[in-house]
């Protein structure tokens, strides 16, 4: 093992440099876009928050409900993280000027750690391919839903290709290795189990080109990777990242449980009792519900950022299975590309709060998907990574009742007999116990 800096170390250093810079930025904007949310405290029982990550998002817990889309899930995950071992070791052999850092302090363990990323990347590999057999021969209906046109399909693809280029660069850049080795012109590291059958390939070249290949390859990936990075944060895979802070932060109440607003709850108090006197510091309310993305709690916003677009929401919908416009995924997607929209607003006006354009979220998101919602919950339940798409539609019909008077017909007669008659039905409150009568 040889440390030296030269004009290859510097150009590495910059790339790095330049990949974190900007994937950082990216970062900065995407969490500056989630506070223009309201506040709301998620720090109780931290215990058991812990443990809903530790198995949801890190146990995958969710995911193997349906076996065969988390296993393989499960294997580009486990792909994802152990691989990214071996690209710190490709950050500090290109910093330092050395080859397989590793290999001279790890020993024999070394030659199983790397066969064992071996038989991960291939696994990476083929869970990649089967995924795209699933989404573009089998065409599982999920994916083949109006929101699924156009962009989100070609994201999709865009990983999923990426990918496969990315194990299939590591491969080659191994198998070119090991023929180099074979001739005595790099130290003998590594085990390779996979990269071995591909070794036939590489055989007939110089040694010459081969150092050249073995470069180009590690270069590849290594530049291969920061594109990923800051491809990530525009791309619905940007899950990768915020699924442990957004199953930490789901709400640990049980699913369907609705909490009054606080401000109507203390307004009806002051209307009952004359005496009372509003808290200290109390406000009146100024507006109802949710009409724009900043009236949305920052977890709704952190939701919207988590969603994987892999539509298990709108697959067990009752709404959507019965052919209703309603779609989970459809409301959780349109949150986001509002956010984006005011945040790409608030940065081309150079402004630290949101700008007015005219537009809110209703725009995105239509009354007939609000109200074709059930409120059942199958939709959070059924989400890997704890999305609550009911609590963002519950929030903007309270918009339009409290606020638009837009409700349907059939609620506006329930709640004209719930103001006159204390019930839902139209009939008078003396009137109740008539059915008893010849009992």
């Amino acid at each position: 093992m040889q440390i030296g800096f030269g004009i290859s170390q510097l150009i590495f250093a910059l790339c790095l440099g330049a990949g974190i810079y900007f994937f950082w930025k990216s970062v900065s904007k995407i969490k500056r876009n989630i506070l223009l949310g309201k506040d709301v405290d998620l720090s109780d029982n931290p215990k058991e928050r812990w443990k809903n990550m530790l198995f949801v998002a890190m146990g995958q817990s969710k995911m193997v409900r349906r076996p065969v889309a988390g296993f393989f899930h499960i294997l580009i995950y486990a792909g994802f993280v152990l691989i990214n071992i071996e690209v710190l070791e490709i950050i500090l052999d290109g910093l330092l000027g050395t080859h397989r850092i590793f290999a001279h302090y790890l020993g024999g363990l070394y030659n199983t750690a790397i066969g064992f990323f071996e038989i991960l990347a291939l696994g990476v590999l083929i869970a990649c391919v089967v995924f795209l057999f699933r989404r573009f021969v089998l065409k599982i209906p999920r994916f083949t839903m109006r929101e699924m046109k156009g962009w989100p399909t070609k994201d999709a693809t865009i990983i999923l290709v990426v990918e496969i280029i990315l194990m299939g660069a590591l491969l080659k850049m191994n198998a070119a290795e090991q023929v180099l080795q074979s001739r005595g012109e790099l130290p003998s590291h590594g085990s390779f189990p996979i990269s071995q059958y591909i070794v036939g390939f590489f055989e007939g070249y110089s040694s010459h080109t081969l150092h050249f290949m073995e470069r180009a390859f590690w270069w590849f990936h290594f530049v291969g990777i920061l594109v990923f990075l800051n491809y990530v944060p525009f791309s619905k895979h940007w899950h990768i990242i915020m699924s442990f802070p957004n199953v930490y932060y789901s709400s640990l109440n049980p699913k369907g449980q609705f909490s009054n607003m606080e401000s109507v709850t203390t307004e009806v108090k002051l209307m009952m009792d004359p005496s009372a006197q509003p808290p200290e510091g109390y406000v009146a309310p100024t507006g109802f519900g949710v009409k724009d993305v900043n009236d949305l709690t920052w977890k709704n916003l952190m939701d919207a950022y988590t969603c994987t677009e892999c539509g298990r929401c709108s697959s067990v919908c009752p709404a959507n299975i019965t052919g209703k416009l309603l779609s989970p995924r459809q409301v959780m997607m349109a949150t986001r590309d509002r956010l984006e929209e005011v945040g790409k607003l608030m940065d081309e006006q150079k402004s630290d709060v949101k700008v007015e354009d005219g537009k809110d979220l209703h725009a995105y998101i239509s009354p007939e998907e609000l109200w074709a919602c059930t409120t059942c919950n199958a939709c959070a339940d059924a989400c890997p990574v704890n999305i609550n798409p009911v609590d963002i539609i519950y929030q903007m019909r309270q918009y339009l009742v409290m606020e638009q008077s837009a409700a349907p017909s059939e609620l506006n007669g329930m709640f004209t007999n719930l103001e006159n008659n204390g019930a839902p039905w139209q009939f008078n409150p003396n009137d109740k116990a008539n059915w008893a009568t010849d009992l």
